[in-house]
């Protein structure tokens, strides 16, 4: 088999990692890929969203399969692009992948069918959206309707914080096209579920947790992810169940009566409230960085289970997982998620035992040096998780460059 993997971040690098273990693969191609992954595979320059381009490259190079990393070459509509053509592709459609591009629609679908969700209101005036607001008690949750590479959510503690995000939102267009969707407050830990889905079939991958916040103890800005750790203490069998029989299935059906059936992975992003398990929000993808430490874990064949969901066919076997815990820190550029500089040269990656996916790097002069705000992502396994932790903050030690900081504490509640 020929695959090419869409993306070229922390995740995609983990899923061309999940590939090579696999014994079905003769080449692996990356658009655009990054400097870690050109040890493992070929990287192609073309952007993600040039969905044309990608078609092309996969016609010409006979490739077998497709799989899509980011949400803005599915919101692109690659898959539709792919599939007019005869290619074989992972991912949903435009279509589908709705339930992550409009914040609306994915809550408009839930209150629907019924799927437990925090109550919402959405507005395109500024001026509704600020008096709605000041109506209620704060927190307020503002999400930006559309993509904005997880930095679209404020939880805003006062009104003051609430109208700067709001005019951010629908006045300046900070991110594009506005508009905003009000949520009531949900308190209680957050974790991820995501879930392999064709259409009514769903396999659920082992849960895992994020951590948004830039410092130790949950402090600053949200980012697009710190950290994150696989498996989850507070996470019981019970809610486990819950929440693929009570939200994923049933989001899965109620995709399929609207007409855009999904396949591919469907995100659960979860909370375990006082009233029980609720949606935060749905992304139509593998998740970033909680991939880098699921994807570790998985015992299947991910070339079967990628298979199975382009082509339509039931997985013969579950999917299994390997029992031991998984912790990753992420190593960010000074300054993010905010300003940055890039072209500062990293060394000791090759030192780290474990795994280490490359998020946002160059190679230049044979050297290999920062490229974005997410630089890399240390994984390290052991059997229990406070091991795990403590083997991954030693490893990150071995990194050295002079414009990286990271967060200590991932998963350290949980071990609490």
């Amino acid at each position: 088999m020929k695959v090419l993997v869409v993306g070229g971040g922390g995740r995609e690098h983990a899923i061309v990692d999940a590939l090579t273990r696999s014994g079905r693969i003769d080449t692996i191609y990356c658009a655009p890929g990054n400097a870690g992954i050109a040890a493992q595979a070929e990287c192609v320059p073309i952007r993600e969203t040039e969905v044309e381009a990608l078609r092309d490259f996969a016609l010409e190079h006979n490739v077998t399969l497709t799989v899509v990393g980011p949400e803005a070459a599915l919101a692109a509509g690659i898959v539709d692009c792919f599939r007019a053509a005869g290619l074989r592709i992972f991912g949903p459609t435009k279509a589908a992948a709705r339930i992550e591009s409009s914040k609306e629609f994915a809550k408009e679908l839930m209150a629907k069918y019924g799927i437990p969700t925090a109550g919402f209101r959405a507005f395109t005036a500024y001026e509704e959206a600020r008096d709605y607001v000041a109506s209620r008690p704060l927190p307020a949750v503002l999400k930006y309707d559309g993509l904005a590479a997880g930095k679209g959510v404020v939880i805003a503690q006062t009104m003051e914080g609430a109208d700067a995000a709001l005019r951010d939102m629908l006045l300046d267009d900070k991110f594009g096209y506005g508009k905003v969707v009000v949520e009531d407050w949900l308190e209680g830990p957050e974790f991820s579920f995501m879930c392999f889905v064709d259409r009514r079939r769903v396999y659920p991958m082992a849960l895992a947790q994020d951590h948004k916040r830039a410092y130790d103890g949950d402090e600053g800005p949200n980012t697009g992810g710190m950290g994150a750790y696989s498996p989850l203490p507070f996470v019981t069998g019970e809610d486990e169940r819950y929440a693929l029989e009570r939200i994923m299935q049933p989001v899965a059906d109620a995709m399929c009566a609207e007409g855009c059936p999904f396949t591919g992975v469907l995100y659960g992003g979860l909370m375990k409230t006082r009233d029980g398990i609720k949606v935060i929000e749905f992304n139509a993808r593998f998740g970033d960085p909680e991939t880098e430490v699921v994807l570790p874990r998985l015992k299947s064949d991910i070339v079967e289970i990628f298979s199975a969901v382009a082509d339509g066919w039931e997985l013969e076997h579950p999917l299994e997982w390997h029992d031991f815990s998984t912790v990753g820190v992420v190593l960010a550029s000074k300054g993010y998620p905010g300003n940055y500089a890039k072209g500062v040269v990293i060394e000791g990656l090759d030192e780290v035992d474990g795994a280490v996916y490359h998020m946002g790097t160059a190679s230049k002069e044979g050297r290999i040096v920062t490229a974005g705000g997410r630089v890399a992502i240390v994984v390290c396994a052991a059997p229990t998780l406070g091991e795990a932790l403590e083997k991954c903050n030693r490893e990150v030690g071995k990194v050295r460059c002079d414009n990286l900081f990271h967060r200590t504490d991932i998963g350290r509640k949980a071990i609490k």
